[in-house]
């Protein structure tokens, strides 16, 4: 499964709510003692708590009583921005082989294995980061952990495993890209807005780098990332560190570390010449769509408080009912079926904050546009109020408390910001730091940041249409 990226600002948080069941039972042989007491992030109930394993893998519990069930994920800090030159896809295409055995798993079966005992599993790969998970009962976390470290260290791939996989990832980026108008045009966008940054590289790859993956260089990318020293452990459920610690030291800090993993260094230095036009006619589009991305800084190398600024930005201009594109441009002027924006502020490099709006009936792209670009300018020259800005914080607010509702909303919330430079105190901060966000911080954003040069303006229409 593959994902450009997440959102931060839409799922951190402080804390969970409060514990109030009791844990599940493991078998007698997996309770043994802690050995050393974890780093426990706050003083609430739920807090986040910490370790790490000798050979460096990284340990984050996120206790939750409410359910004896777990969300158990390890993460690795590499993506598809992280491929050698010339093997687009390989992450991804990694991805998909992990699940093909081990020595003591057959291929397939890992997934029957935790489908069997009334589990859950997926995986997904986004530019920055690969991921796996399982959402199991309590009692059988041991379970999905042994078979995760398995596969951590013994993965099996030969050519008759691996060949055959290939052909489905090319038949799948058939499916979801090449078949696919809006995937079409987003990849022509991301080309534009990272002309030589890995971001401009579809997560999926490219149809002819995918073709050419060989066995050799999917064990290759494993054996240099897929390494405890690279991964990141998190377990949201009904669990505690200290109940946790045991199975983490006996599955997976047996585990040998291998090399260091290179640098994350990719190649920042181009600018974006803009503003860039990008269009993709198909008469498979019913409704045009008309959408403009800004490259910007993320959480991770925007100064200040300049990504929490673009949050406040992108929620007061589109990202609700009450928005002000939406509010203007839907229910005003009825120039535009839908329309709204959003900042995707979580990213190892540059990131983007975007608008777009659909054309009502009776109006065209070059309406819909001229109307964008009239409120974009209304907006900066307007300027915004506090109760603007706290109605935009709230909100904000209000949908992170209600992530934390959710086990693998959580783990993901982590898992993410962890493999893109940030930190576990990152993502407690968070709310701290967006109520500091005034009026003046969202304007100095918007006027920074909405600038017509380093945007690229995506046209979707229908194939013949002017």
């Amino acid at each position: 499964m593959l994902n450009r990226s997440f959102i931060f600002s839409k799922f951190a948080l402080g804390t969970l709510l409060s514990a109030t069941l009791v844990l599940g039972a493991c078998s007698e042989e997996e309770t043994t003692a802690l050995s050393s007491e974890p780093v426990i992030h706050g003083d609430e109930p739920g807090a986040p708590e910490t370790f790490e394993l000798s050979n460096g893998m990284q340990v984050v519990v996120i206790p939750d009583r409410r359910a004896p069930v777990v969300t158990h994920m390890v993460w690795y800090r590499v993506g598809a921005a992280d491929e050698p030159e010339g093997m687009s896809g390989v992450a991804h295409f990694l991805e998909h082989l992990m699940f093909k055995g081990t020595d003591t798993i057959p291929p397939g079966e890992l997934s029957k294995i935790v489908a069997r005992n009334g589990g859950q599993d997926n995986a997904f790969t986004s530019s920055d980061f690969t991921a796996y998970f399982q959402r199991v009962a309590i009692d059988r976390l041991p379970l999905v952990m042994e078979m995760e470290a398995d596969r951590m260290s013994n993965l099996v791939l030969t050519d008759a495993e691996v060949m055959p996989e290939r052909d489905v990832v090319l038949e799948e980026r058939s499916m979801r890209v090449d078949n696919n108008p809006r995937s079409l045009l987003s990849e022509k966008i991301n080309q534009a807005l990272f002309p030589v940054h890995p971001y401009g590289t579809p997560v999926i790859g490219w149809e002819r780098e995918i073709a050419a993956l060989s066995t050799e260089n999917a064990v290759a990318f494993y054996d240099r990332y897929y390494t405890p020293n690279n991964a990141i452990l998190i377990v949201a459920g009904d669990i505690t560190a200290a109940e946790l610690r045991p199975f983490a030291e006996k599955y997976y800090g047996s585990i040998d570390r291998r090399a260091d993993t290179p640098p994350r260094v990719r190649e920042t230095s181009e600018g974006l010449d803009g503003p860039l036009r990008v269009e993709h006619a198909d008469q498979r589009v019913r409704q045009a769509t008309v959408q403009r991305q800004y490259r910007v800084p993320s959480y991770r190398n925007a100064p200040g408080l300049d990504s929490e600024a673009m949050d406040v930005l992108a929620t007061l201009l589109g990202g609700s009912a009450t928005s002000r594109l939406y509010r203007n441009l839907v229910v005003g002027t009825r120039v535009a079926a839908n329309a709204g924006s959003w900042y995707s502020g979580t990213a190892l490099d540059d990131a983007t904050l975007g608008i777009y709006a659909i054309p009502a009936p009776g109006h065209s792209i070059a309406d819909v546009e001229a109307a964008l670009d009239a409120e974009i300018a209304a907006f900066i020259e307007e300027g915004v109020s506090q109760e603007d800005v706290d109605r935009a914080v709230n909100l904000l607010l209000a949908e992170a408390i209600y992530a934390r509702d959710d086990q693998q909303d959580m783990a993901r919330i982590y898992g993410v910001a962890l493999t893109t430079g940030g930190t576990v105190q990152d993502v407690l901060d968070w709310p701290d730091n967006l109520r500091k966000v005034t009026p003046d911080d969202v304007m100095a954003a918007a006027k920074k940041y909405l600038d017509l040069s380093r945007s690229v303006t995506g046209i979707l229409k229908p194939a013949g249409d002017i």
